[in-house]
């Protein structure tokens, strides 16, 4: 009789511990950012920046796990089968949600049903760049001369499948040239062939375009995101110089695992976007030529859409461009 009722009181302890450890205000504990890219890069100090900041408003700490390779599906994939408990949040990126569902004909993973959204938080922009001597200084005259002369052009990426290839692929579709691509082992040696003059035009992270353009480097002939950024307030976008609707950007997103608590996912994205405000932080992340989404574009419901969008987007000009692997 008495092993009975120890057996009840210790199964009735367990389970009052059970609700009060439910109870307890999230977080706990540590939380971790996996980061799909290596060490040093931009994503990678973009956590840094930001996970510091969440760490001091959540009153726990945020830690940055950099898992690489296969174009960043294995840090994808250990995300998806990690406990949707919030504290394993995947930092996603155009390329991990959008570009990889259509790169590979049978894909590692459903970037909208295989994660719960949390936020959008920043955009690289993209800007059009020309050679120095490009006899073109707007949008308008660049595809003059593209539709002119655009068989015996060339424009420069950081390599097959990146950014800087897709935004530009995009962008020869809706003028409607063929213009050979010259993929290169990164963004560096790509815009040191643009100053150069070895290649005519790339399109590029913003962050690199401001100073080469300050320094008469190259031209920047408009910006390829939606709106002006405060980084190169002079500079058109392709929508004002009619392209319209074009945007391309490199955005930078939070998910959390499929079947994430929303009040969870509420107190991530209140605190990334707490970061994203913070003065110093923005200044910090505008010298790596990022800036904070608008709010009409933080909420969940956003990200859950645009994703889609994004996704049905890119599948055209990656299939068009010969992409596709097994």
């Amino acid at each position: 009789m008495m092993r009975w009722r120890l057996a009840l009181l210790v199964a009735a302890g367990a389970a009052v511990w059970s609700v009060a450890a439910q109870a307890q205000p999230y977080p706990t504990r540590p939380i971790t950012i996996v980061v799909p890219y290596a060490a040093g890069g931009v994503f990678d100090t973009m956590a840094r920046i930001i996970g510091a900041r969440m760490g001091e408003l959540l009153g726990q700490s945020v830690i940055v796990e950099n898992m690489t390779g296969a174009g960043g599906i294995i840090g994808v994939q250990h995300v998806v089968n990690a406990k949707p408990d919030g504290y394993t949040v995947r930092l996603g990126t155009v390329g991990t949600h959008a570009y990889n569902q259509s790169i590979y004909r049978r894909r590692r993973y459903d970037a909208v049903n295989d994660f719960t959204p949390v936020t959008l938080f920043s955009d690289q922009p993209m800007v059009l760049e020309g050679r120095k001597d490009l006899p073109a200084s707007n949008l308008a005259e660049f595809i003059a001369l593209l539709k002119q002369n655009g068989t015996k052009m060339q424009y420069g990426s950081a390599g097959v499948g990146s950014t800087t290839h897709l935004a530009c692929a995009l962008l020869n579709a809706r003028i409607g040239v063929d213009v050979t691509h010259v993929p290169y082992r990164g963004g560096g040696p790509a815009a040191n062939d643009l100053i150069g003059g070895h290649i005519d035009y790339m399109c590029g992270n913003i962050g690199t375009v401001v100073a080469r353009s300050a320094a008469k480097q190259s031209k920047a002939l408009a910006l390829l995101s939606r709106e002006r950024t405060p980084l190169m307030p002079e500079l058109a976008t392709a929508h004002e110089q009619g392209i319209k609707d074009y945007d391309v950007v490199t955005w930078t997103a939070f998910f959390l695992p499929k079947g994430a608590p929303m009040d969870i996912v509420a107190k991530l994205n209140e605190a990334t976007h707490a970061a994203m405000d913070t003065p110093a932080i923005r200044t910090r992340f505008n010298a790596l030529g990022v800036v904070g989404v608008a709010p009409e574009r933080r909420g969940p419901e956003y990200l859950a859409k645009y994703l889609i969008e994004e996704i049905a987007r890119w599948e055209g000009p990656i299939k068009a461009a010969g992409l596709q692997v097994d």
